[in-house]
C-alpha cells in the first residue's frame, strides 16, 4: 500500500529524494573525491595535533595494505575496539580501502561480552588499546582461532614525545605491554603507520554498493547484540541523504562529537563529517566535561552531536554556560530520549532554536528522522522523516494503521536500511513484514505536520491492569520537577495482580539541589507532581534515589540494568 509522504510539506524548503542511481558506489569510491579537495586542510584534531585529509589519506592505505599483507581478503571482518582516537578512523578507512568489513568494538564490553562479538563476527584482524590488550585480549586470544592479526595502541598515540613520556610516567592514561599470541601476528599502532612499513598507495581493491561496509551490533539494552549487515549502498545513501536534507555540504567548519566511533551516531558522524570536509575534534573521553569545554572554547565548532545524559553532564559543569556559544549553530541530540525541559534548559544556554533531536538505529545506518533546517523546531519530537523514506505506525500485534495523533510501532523503509541480521535468519524474518518495511519497537505518536514523538519501547510498555502506560510521559513529566537530574522507569510484577504491572521510577538529583537530605520528602513532592499531571494507574508506586543510573556504552540509560537489579 503506497502511503502519502505528507510531511515533506514541513521542510520549510523543497527538498527532494536523492537520485538512488547516487547510491550506486562504494564508501571508498565516495571520498576520493572529498580527500583530494581537501588535501590541506585538517580532517580530524586530536589533543591538539591536526591530521590534513592528504595524511588521513596516506595513513590509511597503510593500514589497508598490512591487513592484505597479512591475507585479509575482501569481506573478511575488522574489529576496532578503540575510543575516539586517530587510530579509530584510520583503521576504520582502511579496512574499507582493504575491501573488509569494520565492525565497532566497545572498549566498555566485558571480556566475555568482547569474545561473544568477535567470534560471532567471525573477525580476522582486531585493533585494541594496548590496556585493552594486556588484560581481555591475552586471555581470550586462544579461544579465537579465526584471529590472526591484532594491532594494539595507545591513547596516547601520536602526541609529541615528550607529552607521551609524561602522560604515562604520570600515570595519565592506563597502559598494558604488548607481547606475543600464539598463532597471531602481533602490531602495534605505530608499527603499522610509521613512514615505510607498508606501502602508503591505495591498494584499489574493487568494491561495490553490495559488498557489506560494515557489521554493526546493536546496543543490546533489550536482549543479546546482534550484527546488522551494513552495505556500501547502506552507507552511502545515509551520508548523501542526510547531507541534502541538512544542506550540510553549503558549510566547511570544525565539528564536535561525544558519540563514541564504535556506535552507529559516531560512527555516521564521522562519516558525513568527512564526506562534507569538515574537521573533526576527536573526544577520547566523552565525560570529561572540563575537557570537552576546553575545545569548546578553542575550536568554536559550528556543531555538535551529543547524547543526551552528556548535555545534562555539561549543564551541570558550571565553565559550559559561561562559553562564547555564537559560533554553534546546531546541536544534535540522539540515542536516547531527552525531556522537554531539559532540552529547554539547554537552548536557554545556547541560544533558541539550535537543538535539533533526531532519530536512527544501527539497522538504519543511524539517521531517519530529523528535525528540518528551515522548518519548525518542535521541542520533544523527534523530527520528520528524511527524503527517501517511507514510514507507517501500526498497532503492536495486528499490524493495522493506526490514526494519526494515536500511538503505533514505528515502521521504516528507505535505501539505508539493511537487508538482514548476520546469520540470524529467524530474527531477520520477524523483523520485516510483507511489505518490506522494518518493525523498529519503537512506539510513537505522528502529528498532522508529520512530526513523530517517541512514547515508548514496545518492550518498555508498563501494563497496568490492562492500561499501557508509555514511560517516556511519565519521565517527562516528573523531569519537571527542579530537582529531577535524570529519571527513568521501569514496570514490576505487581504480587497482588498477576499479569499486572507497577510503575517504579528512579532518578538522580540536580547537583547542588538542596533538599536538606531528606529523601521521603523529595520523593513525596515528586509524586505530588505525578499525581497532578498523570492518570492514577500511570503515577509510580515507588520511586527510588540514587547517585547514579546504569548507562550503556555510549550513555543511554539502560533500563536492562536497572530490571536485573530492581
Amino acid at each position: 500500500m503506497k502511503r502519502e509522504r505528507f510531511w515533506t510539506k514541513s521542510y520549510g524548503q523543497e527538498i527532494k529524494d536523492v537520485d538512488p542511481k547516487l547510491f550506486e558506489t562504494s564508501t571508498v569510491d565516495l571520498y576520493r573525491q572529498t580527500i583530494a579537495k581537501n588535501a590541506k586542510i585538517p580532517a580530524y584534531i586530536f589533543m591538539g595535533v591536526p591530521f590534513t585529509f592528504a595524511e588521513f589519506d596516506r595513513l590509511t592505505n597503510q593500514f589497508a595494505n598490512m591487513l592484505i599483507a597479512n591475507g585479509l581478503k575482501k569481506g573478511d571482518v575488522v574489529g576496532i575496539n578503540l575510543p575516539n582516537v586517530p587510530a579509530y578512523p584510520i583503521a576504520w578507512l582502511g579496512t574499507l580501502k582493504a575491501g573488509c568489513v569494520v565492525t565497532g568494538i566497545s572498549p566498555l564490553l566485558s571480556t566475555d561480552e568482547m569474545e561473544h562479538q568477535l567470534r560471532d563476527s567471525e573477525a580476522k584482524a582486531l585493533v585494541t588499546l594496548d590496556v585493552l590488550f594486556a588484560f581481555r585480549v591475552v586471555g581470550i586470544a586462544p579461544k579465537l582461532p579465526k584471529l590472526k592479526v591484532v594491532v594494539a595502541g595507545s591513547v596516547v598515540d601520536f602526541l609529541p614525545k615528550i607529552k607521551q613520556f609524561l602522560a604515562k610516567k604520570l600515570k595519565k592514561v592506563p597502559t598494558g605491554p604488548v607481547t606475543p599470541l600464539a598463532g597471531k601476528t602481533v602490531y602495534t599502532v605505530m608499527d603499522v603507520l610509521k613512514k615505510g612499513a607498508f606501502p602508503d598507495t591505495d591498494p584499489a581493491v574493487k568494491t561495490g554498493p553490495d559488498d557489506t561496509a560494515m557489521l554493526m551490533y546493536t546496543g543490546g539494552t533489550t536482549g543479546v547484540p546482534k550484527g546488522a549487515i551494513l552495505t556500501h549502498r547502506n552507507n552511502v545513501a545515509e551520508i548523501l541523504v542526510t547531507t541534502r536534507y541538512m544542506q550540510w555540504d553549503t558549510v566547511q567548519d570544525r565539528v564536535l562529537s561525544a558519540f563514541p566511533m564504535f556506535h552507529i551516531a559516531g560512527m555516521a558522524f564521522n562519516e558525513i563529517s568527512l564526506y562534507n570536509g569538515w574537521t573533526q575534534i576527536l573526544l577520547p573521553d566523552p565525560r570529561n566535561t572540563d575537557y570537552i569545554c576546553d575545545m569548546l572554547k578553542k575550536y568554536k565548532p559550528f556543531l555538535i552531536a551529543n547524547v543526551p545524559s552528556l548535555y545534562h553532564m555539561l549543564m551541570a559543569n558550571p565553565r559550559f554556560k559561561t562559553l562564547d556559544h555564537s559560533n554553534l549553530q546546531q546541536c544534535i541530540s540522539a540515542a536516547a530520549p531527552f525531556p522537554v525541559e531539559s532540552q529547554k534548559e539547554l537552548e536557554s544556554t545556547i541560544g533558541k532554536n539550535k537543538l535539533i533531536e533526531l532519530y536512527g538505529m544501527t539497522e538504519t545506518t543511524a539517521v531517519c528522522v530529523m528535525n528540518p533546517l528551515k522548518g519548525q523546531h518542535k521541542l520533544g519530537t523527534i523530527g520528520l522523516p528524511l527524503p527517501n523514506t517511507d514510514i507507517k505506525l501500526v498497532e503492536p500485534g495486528t499490524g493495522n494503521d493506526v490514526d494519526l495523533g494515536q500511538p503505533g510501532e514505528f515502521c521504516i523503509k528507505c535505501p539505508n536500511l539493511m537487508g538482514a541480521y548476520y546469520k540470524k535468519p529467524e530474527e531477520t524474518r520477524l523483523a520485516f513484514d510483507g511489505e518490506g518495511y522494518f518493525h523498529t519497537g519503537d512506539v510513537m505518536v505522528q502529528d498532522k505536520d508529520g512530526y513523530l514523538t517517541i512514547v515508548d519501547r514496545t518492550k518498555d510498555m508498563i501494563i497496568v491492569s490492562g492500561f499501557k502506560v508509555f514511560s517516556k510521559k511519565v519521565e517527562d513529566i516528573l523531569a519537571k520537577h527542579p530537582a529531577v537530574e535524570m529519571i527513568a522507569t521501569i514496570g514490576l510484577p505487581d504480587p497482588k495482580r498477576p499479569g499486572s504491572e507497577l510503575v517504579k521510577a528512579y532518578m538522580t538529583v540536580v547537583s547542588g539541589y538542596d533538599y536538606g537530605g531528606d529523601e521521603d520528602r523529595l520523593k513525596a513532592e515528586v509524586l505530588a507532581l505525578a499525581k497532578d499531571k498523570l492518570a492514577p494507574y500511570e503515577v509510580p508506586k515507588e520511586i527510588e534515589i540514587r547517585k547514579e543510573l546504569p548507562l550503556t556504552s555510549v550513555g543511554k540509560l539502560d533500563k536492562k540494568q536497572l530490571r536485573k537489579n530492581p
